[in-house]
């Protein structure tokens, strides 16, 4: 975790050039720093007032200049004193601004900031809870526009009411259990008196329709990993090219032209579909140089870390061993679409068939025939399912937690039911399932967690 609480600083705007750039200070006392940089005197800086300045190096030399604020405690981002130092984006004055605070800063413990830990101070101060604070960085990530609306909802603190109610009302059923285990002669008669199981039932309802919720909002926040795979010439690249739009990939009646990955994110739906194509896959010995071995071994690499495979087949000639050869290598775990391609040439029409367990797609890369079907066919695989009702940027570690909190309330109702005096089985039951909701929000959370979640933040945030 972070090493204390002294004032931190850091510079809060992306790397490189821009129009403006930031830096940010967060502590106690900062009146006397923005005087000293800015050679302001004590009456002329007013909290949350813009107040354009020059900044000055130690020597009185102008370094840039530009606005000042100053947020007073707690109205601040952090819950602490802020300062903001607003010049021009350029990376060179800006770390000589950022060395000017920390220089003018040395007296009283300014030092600078690790990755999130203005946020993390967010946290601790209550300013925002852990789902919410886990919100702002994915609003800063966000690949799409459905993300971004997700992660402002979060930020927003809709995800945290949610799971603050169900907290709520596990916790209400906690009291009414534990209340009644000091008279283990009424146990049976108090199961029906509060129709305990009545509303445990109904908190498992409740959680289930957050979980499907969450589960759509994660596939909003992470997208589908979708690897295209198949013979050499089978038309993945163009299969790529026509899903993107663009000419991402290089095409060509070579076989074997694609000798590395080529990855491009396309949305369905608003869902980042993170399309990899890959070079053709055929026997060591059939490939026709060390390149080509060593493209065939990463798509074997890429198929592992694959949510999807489409598996690539040339209509016009159909089936071969070798594509049969290249299925059963498939990890048995993927959903496998198998894509027959050029129908332009075969004559096929563009159509889905289901045979068996696996869906065959008949599609034309050349003129989009089919492509329809294909990005409606991906959203199925994906799980996705498109309701009016809300929907949560959950990460995976709020997914596991819901998960082990409906595992945790599905045992407490197999032990409700028993009708043999088990309340205190029930009553330990609710409580991990409470503690497992509060992870989310930050009210059960290990130090080793917070610390593994803030560090991925970007510094200055």
């Amino acid at each position: 975790m972070f090493p204390d609480s002294s004032p931190i600083a850091a510079i809060a705007t992306a790397p490189g050039h821009g129009g403006i750039g930031v830096v940010r200070v967060s502590g106690r006392g900062l009146m006397g720093l923005a005087q000293t940089i800015c050679g302001l005197q004590s009456d002329t800086l007013q909290a949350r007032q813009a107040k354009y300045v020059s900044f000055l190096a130690a020597d009185g030399s102008t370094i840039d200049r530009g606005l000042v604020l100053w947020f007073a405690a707690p109205h601040s981002y952090t819950g602490e004193e802020v300062l903001e130092l607003q010049g021009h984006g350029g990376p060179v004055v800006l770390h000589m601004l950022l060395s000017r605070c920390l220089e003018a800063g040395l007296d009283m413990g300014l030092r600078l900031a690790q990755p999130g830990e203005f946020t993390y101070r967010a946290f601790q101060n209550d300013k925002l809870d852990l789902a919410q604070a886990e919100a702002v960085a994915d609003l800063i990530d966000a690949s799409t526009e459905a993300a971004a609306r997700l992660a402002t909802q979060s930020l927003s603190g809709a995800f945290s009411k949610v799971i603050s109610e169900l907290v709520d009302r596990v916790t209400h059923l906690r009291m009414l259990v534990e209340a009644t285990l000091d008279f283990p002669e009424e146990e049976i008669e108090f199961l029906e008196a509060s129709n305990a199981r009545g509303q445990l039932q109904t908190i498992r309802d409740t959680l289930e329709t957050v979980l499907t919720q969450a589960g759509q909002g994660a596939l909003l926040r992470n997208g589908l990993k979708v690897v295209l795979a198949g013979l050499p010439n089978v038309g993945k690249s163009s299969l790529l090219n026509a899903l993107a739009g663009a000419d991402v990939a290089i095409v060509t009646a070579i076989a074997g032209t694609t000798r590395d990955r080529v990855t491009e994110t396309i949305q369905i739906e608003g869902i980042p579909i993170h399309v990899i194509d890959t070079a053709g896959i055929r026997d060591d010995q059939e490939a026709s140089d060390e390149v080509e071995r060593i493209g065939i071994a990463r798509t074997w690499a890429a198929v592992e870390e694959a949510d999807v495979v489409l598996h690539i087949l040339d209509a016009s000639r159909g089936p071969t061993r070798a594509d049969e050869a290249l299925v059963e290598r498939l990890p048995a775990r993927l959903p496998l679409l198998r894509i027959w391609n050029k129908i332009d040439i075969s004559g096929h029409r563009a159509s889905l068939e289901e045979q068996g367990d696996t869906t065959h797609l008949y599609v034309s890369a050349a003129t989009g025939g089919g492509l329809d079907l294909l990005r409606s066919a991906l959203l199925q695989v994906a799980g996705w399912q498109q309701t009016g009702e809300s929907i949560y940027l959950a990460r995976e570690r709020h997914l596991l937690a819901l998960r082990q909190a409906q595992e945790h309330l599905t045992i407490a109702a197999q032990q409700a039911s028993r009708g043999d005096g088990a309340l205190d089985l029930f009553a330990e039951e609710l409580r991990l399932a409470q503690e497992q909701l509060g992870s989310i929000t930050g009210a059960f959370t290990s130090d080793d967690l917070l610390g593994a979640i803030f560090s991925r933040f970007c510094i200055g945030k």
